[in-house]
């Protein structure tokens, strides 16, 4: 068999774009945050992870173009080498103590700072256990992982708690959870893991990629919401939605930073963010501290459109954050209502398998 067989053979995408049904890799020609332009049409944006609407935040954008005027647009190297900036240690130190962590590490990438974080330090004999609903990017750090993964029902206590009761006893052990799901706009029940946790002897690791900025009174995420945030022992984040930028970072004990950043694959061997994208974190995290009113504001949105959804009989499943998806449980139908959205001028994401669950139907949103 050749190997290129499968995608010859490939051909789903082509034809949705001949029947005009393909929703993907749209080419944005300008945006200023709530509405973009493509192929000469100006949209309303309601598909952004742009939370905080920081993208086009005066003070962010003139931060990222002083650090290119200073460092230039890249450091051409990794964390390990010469890629480190006084830049990545500032935004470490505020990071750090934002979150109220020890130390952080910053990875070039979110889906890095999974990856890199969970495989490195997983090693044979240890156990992680993960939500199925869990990110793509803790799954694949799982699977590059030495140790054992295991899988526990969608936000189900007492299926995790089997999953504990079936490790060994004496084996290394992580828990590893969305903060608020990116699919589903659900919250993970923190209480209820940080409990099993604490009675397994487990660590627990929260990817907050969709919290940080949007939950807890001062935008810490989920373990602030929940008034955690000493009993969880990591807490992983984006720089991607509320940050307005590109990256992601871990904020934990000292100890346990610093033998990631000797050991992780993803961060020794990968160039590490370039000036203007940390210089663009740093401003937004002072904005975010500055300006909690574009919280309250998000969060006054929220309830108004998914108020809106549920009075006129759309199933938003249980979401309980900005992630508000209309759940249609049928793949053509989902596509047809994107369709008929996009030419009335609204932007808008269809997810499909593998982004939802092939026994879930298909979600439209957020």
């Amino acid at each position: 068999m050749d190997l290129f067989e499968k995608c010859e053979s490939y051909t789903e995408a082509r034809e949705a774009i001949a029947e005009g049904y393909y929703p993907y890799f749209m080419p944005i020609e300008s945006t200023d945050g709530t509405e973009v332009v493509i192929r000469g049409k100006r949209l309303i944006m309601v598909g952004s992870n742009n939370y905080l609407g920081l993208t086009n935040h005066p003070k962010v954008k003139e931060a990222a173009i002083e650090a290119i005027r200073k460092y230039g647009s890249g450091c051409t190297g990794s964390r390990f080498l010469n890629g480190t900036l006084d830049l990545h240690e500032e935004l470490e130190d505020r990071l750090a103590g934002f979150m109220g962590k020890e130390a952080a590490l910053v990875f070039s990438t979110g889906f890095q700072t999974n990856q890199g974080t969970i495989s490195t330090i997983v090693n044979k004999g240890d156990v992680v256990i993960t939500d199925r609903a869990d990110h793509a990017s803790i799954i694949d750090g799982c699977r590059l992982a030495y140790g054992e993964m295991k899988r526990f029902k969608h936000n189900d206590m007492k299926d995790l708690e089997k999953v504990l009761a079936s490790c060994q006893p004496d084996s290394g052990k992580l828990i590893v959870t969305d903060g608020v799901f990116s699919m589903e706009g659900d919250i993970a029940d923190l209480p209820g893991i940080v409990e099993l946790a604490d009675r397994y002897k487990c660590r627990v690791m929260v990817d907050d990629a969709h919290s940080i900025g949007v939950l807890g009174k001062g935008g810490r995420g989920t373990a602030e919401h929940f008034g955690l945030e000493e009993e969880v022992d990591i807490v992983m984040g984006t720089f991607s939605k509320s940050f307005a930028s590109i990256g992601g970072f871990i904020v934990a004990d000292e100890e346990v930073i610093d033998y990631i950043k000797h050991h992780s694959r993803a961060l020794i061997f990968s160039a590490s963010m370039p000036p203007s994208a940390v210089a663009t974190v740093i401003a937004a995290l002072e904005v975010i501290q500055t300006e909690p009113e574009r919280r309250e504001r998000l969060w006054e949105n929220t309830r108004k459109m998914r108020k809106g959804f549920q009075e006129m009989g759309f199933n938003t499943g249980e979401s309980q954050t900005p992630i508000i998806p209309i759940i249609i449980g049928d793949r053509m139908k989902t596509f047809q209502a994107w369709k008929m959205l996009f030419e009335e001028g609204i932007f808008t994401n269809p997810a499909i398998t593998p982004w939802v669950s092939t026994v879930d139907p298909p979600v439209f949103g957020h």
